[in-house]
């Protein structure tokens, strides 16, 4: 219909020259109204390349359900941490989470590389990796043969992989941890995982790549790490908030208070009827 109007929602960099050519690319930003992109970062990517985009490229933020995602000191989660911790051996631990796709560009290989100088200051400490190959895929490629290798070096027990877990399962199994690790090494949109460990009130520690750090300010909700490729500077985020028991409660807690104040599923609805109005507007 002549008066409808579109929108164009990115979650990665579908605008890149391998992606999408300089026609095509200009004729879809003049085609729209409006460009959303999951994180500052994804948008810069548009418009750098397509400078006409700028000024329809709009961030909308992801989000979750609070009611899902409880966090770990509430009385509401205790039971179910409890229980968790105790189908995985981890009850007396302390328990490093890693949740994502096994793969190079979500580096748990660098997160296994630093849980030797881990173990060394924190007898105790254990990584669980929740995650597999690809999705619901727990087949076995080079790369994850890889880094179960590397794991088993650590010695038993040190790592646990629990592959694939069905998304449904995913706001409790994040109440294992003590700590969130993304170790990403590309430059993440925005990984969701962030959300979902801000709403279990999980103190983080994430990478300085892609859109992370829009969502993560160091010392203030969670550790941003510059030296992504270093495991250890891994180790040493890590060792500093397990021997600081006081400033990982303070973080995690910070964490759960962004949620809360942006990251909800109506403050997502909210940015979205933004973009949409924003979007009947430019005709008028």
């Amino acid at each position: 219909m002549p008066d409808s109007r579109f929108i164009v929602s990115l979650h990665n960099e579908m605008f890149r020259e391998s992606k999408i050519s300089d026609e095509l690319g200009k004729l879809t930003i003049k085609a729209v109204d409006q460009i959303m992109s999951i994180s500052n970062y994804i948008g810069q990517t548009i418009i750098t390349r397509f400078p006409a985009a700028r000024t329809k490229v709009r961030t909308v933020y992801s989000g979750i359900n609070l009611n899902l995602y409880k966090p770990v000191w509430s009385e509401e989660a205790g039971s179910t941490r409890d229980e968790l911790r105790h189908r995985y051996g981890v009850t007396e631990n302390k328990v490093i989470l890693f949740v994502g796709r096994l793969s190079e560009v979500k580096g748990p290989h660098i997160l296994i590389q630093a849980m030797e100088q881990v173990i060394r200051e924190h007898e105790d400490a254990v990584l669980l990796i929740i995650g597999s190959k690809w999705f619901s895929d727990n087949g076995m490629d080079a790369y994850n043969l890889g880094i179960r290798q590397l794991a088993e070096s650590l010695g038993e027990g040190r790592v646990i992989f629990t592959n694939f877990i069905v998304p449904s399962e995913i706001p409790t199994h994040f109440l294992i941890g003590d700590v969130f690790v993304c170790s990403s090494q590309w430059q993440e949109p925005l990984a969701r995982v962030h959300y979902e460990a801000m709403g279990a009130g999980l103190p983080i520690i994430t990478t300085n790549r892609g859109g992370n750090a829009e969502v993560i300010k160091s010392g203030e909700n969670g550790i941003v790490i510059d030296e992504y490729t270093n495991p250890e500077a891994f180790s040493t985020a890590i060792n500093s908030l397990l021997s600081n028991e006081s400033e990982a409660m303070r973080l995690g807690r910070a964490a759960r208070a962004t949620a809360e104040q942006k990251f909800g599923f109506e403050h997502a609805a909210r940015r979205l009827e933004n973009v949409y109005r924003s979007a009947m507007r430019r005709r008028k």
